[in-house]
């Protein structure tokens, strides 16, 4: 009997384990997901962690450095093999300075981005560009490593 007991409680446990995996991809949002919202979450962690989906500048700048080149570069090629999707091109900002400043900044850096990726081959009409200055920091903090993390444009991939 005790036998049975613990062979029916580890049937029990696996398929409830099993159940756990279906459907694929979390997502991070309350929001129910969508082929289309996968698709498009899996194209962005595909670009985020295998191409590189950021560039970083220098204070006050706007120039693409030659690392930047060599992410989009590597973007380009990406993007001019996987057509079907669109691109936002977030410019960023460091907390210093205004913020009517930092945004026309983040346009400038997110324009370079486009240029260069456009320039590459890739259709202009696939990117939109986005500033948001310095409202959206990805590292807290008043240091210069903060400073220089926060100093991005970062590609996102949009809806069809």
């Amino acid at each position: 009997m005790k036998k049975n007991y613990l062979s029916l409680l580890l049937v029990g446990f696996l398929f409830l384990s099993g159940c756990e995996t279906i459907g694929g991809a979390s997502s991070s949002s309350d929001s129910p997901s969508f082929d289309g919202d996968s698709k498009q979450a899996n194209l962005q962690a595909y670009l985020q962690n295998e191409i590189g989906d950021r560039v970083y500048f220098e204070t006050d700048k706007h120039n693409i450095s030659s690392a930047s080149a060599f992410v989009l570069e590597s973007q380009a090629n990406w993007l001019k093999s996987t057509p079907g999707f669109q691109l936002i091109v977030e410019g960023h900002c460091d907390e210093r300075g205004t913020r009517e400043y930092n945004l026309a900044l983040g346009e400038r850096r997110g324009n370079s981005v486009k240029d260069f990726l456009v320039s590459l081959g890739v259709d202009a009409g696939r990117i939109t560009v986005i500033s948001y200055g310095k409202e959206r920091p990805a590292a807290e903090g008043s240091t210069s490593e903060s400073w220089s993390e926060n100093r991005r444009a970062v590609t996102v991939v949009g809806s069809n």
